[in-house]
């Protein structure tokens, strides 16, 4: 009866242990959108102190408006970051500056070069003309990269990264079905993953205009952030404007259950609101991917 007990405790313990291993070896991947961020912003010790113990916590982060003519905000940026995680090497991606009139913002990935690779990128195409035009959808086309990840169970998949114009969002929405199609035949792959601002909530849907949505008429695509949750920082607001949302069996089986959530770093910063929304009006979303332990066996980690 002993040696029974004993047992059962060893493999509760074996579980809680592969649980906790789970959870610290897995793969975060985030979306935020930081608010106008450019020079006023890197210039601002206490904010950029937030946004270190923020970004830290994920292995790979898309940045969004990033109004950064200059390029030195976002180089200040990974620099202080690279200073403040030294058990990490943090490297960046940066699109073009993109708009459709002086207004312009940039993406820009930002992750560790000691876990992930940058196998190719893509700037998805502006098309010709002078912008008026219906078929030129998106304010901000989006920004793709299909990365290699030897630590967790899916190998390779790639990221589309879009921040949608409020007015326009439904539409910017739908024609992500497009650009997919597009990733699907120029990478031959469906492992994807679409994440960002995509303003896909309150006053910017409607039931209606959610029918005429691609993305959510096809099961296909799972929305790993519901409908449900706040990415709003303001107390009075409860709108899902960011989103995470994957496409492929590989990448779907990849996912650690329950890890989709809004980074609420106001309350775990213990912030105030004036204070959280120096750093943005928007809470990053996030989701892991499980860890290859066979890999990190083998390597060690």
């Amino acid at each position: 009866m002993q040696l029974i007990n004993h047992m059962r405790t060893a493999l509760l313990l074996l579980v809680v242990g592969l649980c906790t291993l789970n959870v610290a070896l897995s793969l975060k991947i985030c979306a935020f959108n930081v608010k106008s961020f450019g020079e006023a912003k890197a210039n601002n010790k206490k904010v950029m102190g937030i946004l270190l113990k923020i970004l830290s916590r994920c292995d790979l982060c898309l940045i969004q408006e990033v109004r950064d003519s200059k390029g030195g905000a976002i180089q200040a940026l990974v620099k202080d970051l690279n200073r403040y995680d030294k058990s990490n090497s943090y490297s960046y991606l940066e699109s073009e500056r993109l708009g459709r009139k002086t207004y312009k913002e940039q993406y820009v990935y930002i992750y560790r070069n000691n876990v992930l690779q940058v196998k190719e990128h893509y700037q998805y195409p502006k098309l010709e003309g002078d912008g008026t035009n219906e078929t030129d959808v998106f304010s901000r086309e989006p920004f793709i990269v299909r990365f290699h990840s030897p630590t967790t169970l899916i190998k390779d998949f790639v990221l589309i990264g879009q921040h949608t114009s409020p007015k326009t969002a439904m539409k910017e929405m739908d024609e992500l079905y497009t650009v997919f199609k597009g990733i699907y035949k120029k990478w031959k792959t469906d492992n994807v993953m679409i994440l960002g601002d995509l303003n896909a909530g309150c006053s910017y849907v409607t039931i209606k205009g959610w029918r005429s949505v691609r993305l959510r008429s096809d099961d296909k695509f799972h929305w790993l952030i519901g409908d449900e949750q706040d990415t709003t920082v303001r107390q009075k607001t409860h709108c899902a404007y960011d989103r995470i949302i994957v496409h492929g069996r590989e990448i779907i089986s990849s996912i650690v259950p329950d890890s989709a959530q809004p980074f609420n770093f106001k309350e775990n910063f213990h912030l105030t609101e004036e204070e959280a929304l120096e750093v943005s009006d928007h809470f990053p979303v996030e989701v892991d991917l499980k860890p290859n332990h066979r890999y990190l066996l083998r390597h060690e980690l």
